[in-house]
């Protein structure tokens, strides 16, 4: 890889917008290697409902090196801090082999992470305040979160009880222990490159994906995850495909009920992704936007950023 005024290239985009296999393709012919950005495909087993298509990441016969797929298992609940831990080491590791990381996803949390440099910490559990918050019910423990951390950005654990109990307990550690153990994080500067699609033209790729997991075997997984040991309430925590699916497998909604609803759902997902990606913008991380997965498009970004070149 020639020397670059960037040393991380960034594809982010929404579901089923053809980002992985764009990133695969550059990441090809510059000899460099993917860091996955999705907060589902950590999980083992989670293949066909998470869009884990691996043979992306074959280009012209060869295997592109990817990292942060297939790393932890259905029943741990894999977190942020996690995610920017283990980037961090990959980033620094395929960095010190003078090659420059492609970091390809959807997950806007689990990039921002990243490229804001969130200082996070590795809060342990606290046993004896989980006993103390056992009685208390999920408005109470709202407003202990938010005099604790009057800034709270993750609203969805506001609406989970274990969210909420996990969300105070670190908000505890963090005022008891400062922020010295926060993961250490390397200098980052990213070129990030983000694929758009016309709104019709993405809602008729993810119809047509959606069908083409559901002939691939979709059903079969949920069911294998479940006959494995993973409960309904489990899947349903994954959301979208695993959680429609599974209220199917139950006998609680018709095929083309799940198909719809599911389809919906995706739908909505994108639209979220999307904004999540505008908010990124406004808040100061430039992402050159392309028209679709278009390689020349991106490449030509990449090229004109370079200070010499990538081969």
């Amino acid at each position: 890889m020639s020397a670059s005024s960037f040393n991380l290239i960034v594809i982010l985009g929404p579901t089923a917008s053809g980002k992985t296999r764009l990133a695969a393709r550059l990441a090809a012919e510059l000899g460099s290697e993917i860091i996955s950005a999705d907060s589902r495909q950590v999980y083992c087993g989670m293949d066909v409902g998470t869009g884990k298509d691996l043979k992306d990441y074959v280009v012209e016969g060869a295997a592109v090196p990817y990292h942060l797929i297939d790393i932890a298992d259905p029943t741990h609940d894999f977190s942020v801090f996690e995610y920017q831990r283990l980037f961090f080491q990959c980033f620094q590791e395929i960095s010190s082999r003078g090659v420059i990381p492609v970091m390809v996803g959807g997950t806007g949390l689990y990039i921002e992470a990243v490229l804001r440099g969130y200082r996070m910490l590795e809060v342990p559990e606290n046993s004896v305040l989980r006993e103390e918050l056992e009685g208390e019910d999920i408005e109470k423990l709202a407003e202990m979160l938010f005099a604790l951390n009057p800034a709270v950005h993750n609203t969805t654990d506001l609406l989970d009880r274990k969210r909420l109990v996990r969300a105070i307990e670190i908000a505890v550690f963090t005022k008891s222990r400062g922020l010295d153990d926060a993961v250490p994080r390397p200098e980052i500067q990213p070129l990030v490159i983000g694929v758009r699609w016309e709104r019709s033209v993405l809602r008729e790729r993810i119809t047509r994906r959606l069908k083409a997991r559901l002939k691939s075997g979709m059903i079969e997984e949920v069911k294998r995850l479940h006959d494995s040991g993973l409960g309904w309430e489990r899947l349903n925590y994954f959301g979208l495909e695993y959680r429609y699916v599974g209220l199917f497998l139950q006998g609680k909604l018709g095929y083309e009920d799940m198909f719809r609803q599911l389809n919906t759902r995706i739908h909505q997902f994108a639209k979220r992704q999307e904004t999540w990606f505008r908010r990124m913008e406004k808040q100061g991380i430039g992402i050159h936007w392309i028209q679709g997965d278009d390689y020349g498009e991106a490449k030509e970004i990449i090229d004109r950023y370079s200070v010499v070149s990538p081969k």
